[in-house]
């Protein structure tokens, strides 16, 4: 175990005071009250990344495309885009436990996360290596509906999570 101070107010005044607290090792950790496992963290990304890829999914469908009549070029659409989250949601501490403690940083980290996974993903989309550089409508809508879709899927378990 891991510790560090923090200050904390002296019960009945005003004076901060210093307090050792030991950091859990073990795989669920407690922050504000909260139980933070890695079975829940495991849901979120598995949800996060299926999203994205529901997204992408979604797109290439209202525009006539079958998916499954070119499976490469829907991956080739849809890794960019899972694989800029994976990079940045670990940097970002999107699954971190004091971030989904709270509803507001949720929404903050995952707003910061979804915006640089966004930029990574059209980084690698519009490099020689994957077929199809992309227009800024598809920047627009890429980034917009894929941030909507993961800020309404996050407050949506939080809020029936933590009741």
């Amino acid at each position: 175990m891991r510790e560090f101070e923090t200050p904390e107010r002296t019960a009945g005044t005003n004076r901060e005071s210093k307090v050792p607290v030991a950091r859990p090792t073990n795989v669920t950790e407690t922050v504000r009250g909260l139980d933070v496992s890695s079975k829940e963290v495991t849901l979120l990304a598995v949800v996060d990344v299926g999203l994205l890829a529901g997204l992408v999914l979604a797109g290439q469908l209202s525009h006539g495309i079958d998916p499954f009549a070119d499976p490469l070029g829907t991956l080739e659409t849809m890794v960019p885009f899972v694989v800029g989250w994976i990079v940045v949601a670990p940097i970002a501490r999107v699954y971190a436990e004091d971030v989904l403690a709270s509803r507001v940083e949720t929404v903050r980290v995952t707003t910061v996360c979804w915006l640089a996974a966004a930029n990574v993903g059209l980084i690698v989309r519009s490099s020689p290596t994957f077929d199809g550089s992309a227009v800024w409508a598809f920047n627009i809508v890429m980034t917009g509906l894929g941030l909507l879709a993961l800020l309404a899927w996050r407050f949506v378990y939080l809020t029936l999570s933590r009741r």
